[in-house]
């Protein structure tokens, strides 16, 4: 276990935290000291050592167990997290998914990491096995844009292989974590191997360096620094970073869909995800159509203001945001694009943006050259095939796309010269909801094994190669040199 130098101890921080929706602040809490930080993972590695010398199946229905407590604990949780993200519907999914999660995984993990016996075909004397050795400790930094299922999606599998698992979650949105270390509490055996707790930059640092292995979900100049950090201490990092996804539009495409798929892969959860769609090229022969029907839809979408039970669009997380699209938006139009709706921060005390069709675009803008993270949509016309995917690999990112044709066997067509990990065909952000399926993130969007898959609960074992020699083993005599005079 690496260790934290004097220089970087960090004293327990008091954090204050805004309210998205009124930008009061209303909540508080303590980063744990370095001292603490040391103190809570040396008892997380004392009891992975009983918690993997559990069988799966012992491990699974501890985490069973706990999934009745997180369903008994579900109200108290979603209404912190619709406090801490200013959406309700959102909140009350991502607190649900958490069970999916639990199901899936205690689905597939037995059929995952199996030690099956080999014989090795150039020597059929040698047979081998592979030991899955769990890492022994997990740290896992998750961002605010989704603070619960960005911060289970990494936690259950590697519980599940028999890690203990320590989440730093976002000091952005922290209000989610008491209640949900609450559930944890109602299952003691669960409670020795995992703990949540929010903290800062520092917190975040510290852990990097304490942990045997780290999974980082946020912005690419923070997962430069977590993976320079990784490395310094020769901890492996899996890394889930930023996208500019684009999206193509054919001349074949139906218009409904693809304005359909357009607003809302660009404007769910105020187009604060990962894997939004930012950047929107359309065949020219459908061009002006398509922008025509798009306004006419985005205009009809309304801020969940001041109902959180009404309305579509929910304000900005993190207030920064909200000066980060300004800015973009404000360049665009310096280098001559128009806003056709939407454009304007909302100010009532958090802040909103309704959806933003912006044309007359170009790759000089910083709106399509940077992740914007905001419900707006830049749309482009292209005359070629092969103009719209050189359009859509120009660029730092690849983490997701799509292609919207007449016909999934043409959007694939498309999809396979795409530089992205994962591409939704007649659709957008697809990867949100399918889990199943292993991808890598391109270019500065990530690296590292996949979170989906199987390799999503693989990556959270090393490998260790049990070789048998059923045979005599060879001697000294076998390599004298007499065995090489030329005959």
């Amino acid at each position: 276990m690496a260790q934290v130098s004097q220089q970087h101890f960090v004293a327990g921080e008091r954090f204050d935290v805004r309210n998205p929706r009124t930008g009061a602040i209303d909540y508080h809490f303590d980063a744990p000291s370095t001292a603490q930080l040391q103190t809570d993972l040396a008892a997380l590695r004392v009891a992975q050592r009983a918690w993997s010398a559990r069988s799966l199946d012992e491990r699974i229905a501890v985490l069973q167990r706990w999934r009745a407590a997180w369903l008994a604990r579900q109200p108290a949780i979603t209404a912190a997290l619709a406090i801490d993200t200013g959406r309700h519907l959102i909140a009350t999914s991502e607190v649900g998914s958490v069970l999916g999660m639990i199901d899936r995984w205690c689905g597939d993990a037995p059929k995952l990491a199996l030690e099956e016996d080999f014989r090795s075909p150039s020597n059929p004397n040698i047979s081998y096995r592979s030991q899955y050795v769990p890492y022994p400790l997990v740290g896992i930094i998750s961002p605010w844009n989704f603070p619960v299922s960005l911060c289970f999606i990494d936690a259950i599998p590697a519980l599940l292989a028999g890690c203990a698992v320590y989440v730093k979650p976002s000091e952005i949105t922290p209000r989610f974590v008491v209640p949900a270390m609450q559930s944890i509490a109602d299952v003691p055996e669960l409670a020795a191997v995992f703990r949540l707790q929010p903290g800062g930059r520092a917190t975040g640092e510290a852990l990097v360096g304490l942990a045997d292995i780290v999974c980082f979900t946020g912005s690419v100049a923070t997962g430069r620094a977590v993976a320079e950090n990784a490395a310094r201490h020769f901890v492996p990092a899996f890394l889930e970073l930023g996208g500019n996804d684009p999206l193509i539009i054919t001349a074949s495409a139906d218009l409904e869909r693809a304005t359909d798929v357009a607003l809302r892969a660009t404007c769910l959860a105020t187009g604060q995800a990962c894997q939004s769609l930012e950047r929107v090229y359309v065949h020219r022969s459908l061009y002006d159509r398509f922008v025509a029907r798009l306004v006419e839809k985005a205009r009809a979408v309304e801020p969940n203001w001041p109902d959180i039970h009404a309305g579509t669009i929910g304000p900005f997380i993190f207030a920064k945001q909200a000066a980060v699209v300004a800015a973009q938006l404000a360049d665009a139009k310096a280098k001559g694009a128009k806003i056709l709706c939407g454009g304007e921060i909302e100010d009532h005390g958090g802040k909103w943006l309704r959806p933003t069709v912006v044309v007359d675009v170009d790759h000089s803008m910083s709106l399509l050259r940077d992740e914007t993270f905001g419900p707006v949509i830049p749309v482009m016309p292209y005359d070629t095939l092969d103009e719209a995917i050189a359009l859509a690999n120009d660029g730092d990112y690849g983490l997701s796309a799509g292609v919207i044709a007449r016909t999934l066997e043409e959007a694939e067509g498309i999809a396979r010269h795409i530089d992205a990990g994962g591409v939704s065909l007649n659709d957008g952000s697809l990867t949100a909801i399918c889990y199943e399926a292993d991808k890598n993130s391109f270019k500065l969007s990530g690296m590292g094994g996949s979170r989906m898959g199987p390799s999503g609960y693989t990556r959270f074992f090393r490998k260790k190669a049990i070789i048998r020699q059923h045979g005599a083993p060879a001697t000294i005599e076998n390599v004298a040199e007499a065995h090489a005079r030329p005959r």
